[in-house]
């Protein structure tokens, strides 16, 4: 059985490989039509960001990435989107 470690340089290195791919992400959205759109269901974000809820649900806790909940919905604004790939602070 092999063991992979994970490093803080592998863990900075996937953060900004991430980041590159989420803006690559919002910006076909934007040639999409989708920018046009102000909010965005879970499922949206999840599909134009390329990650699973399980990371969506981590940004929520870690306050990396403001939401509304309307009933049993979690909305988000594309704003505090852009905001948070543009503060870094993804990861």
């Amino acid at each position: 059985m092999e063991i992979n470690l994970v490093t803080k340089e592998d863990l900075i290195v996937f953060k900004a490989e991430m980041l590159v791919a989420i803006q690559e992400a919002l910006n076909k959205a934007s040639e999409n039509g989708l920018a046009k759109k102000q909010w965005f269901r879970s499922a949206d974000v999840r599909r134009m960001l390329g990650i699973s809820g399980g990371t969506l649900q981590a940004l929520r806790i870690n306050s990396k990435l403001s939401y509304r909940k309307i009933g049993g919905s979690m909305f988000y604004h594309a704003s505090d989107i852009e905001k948070m790939l543009k503060g870094g602070q993804y990861g």
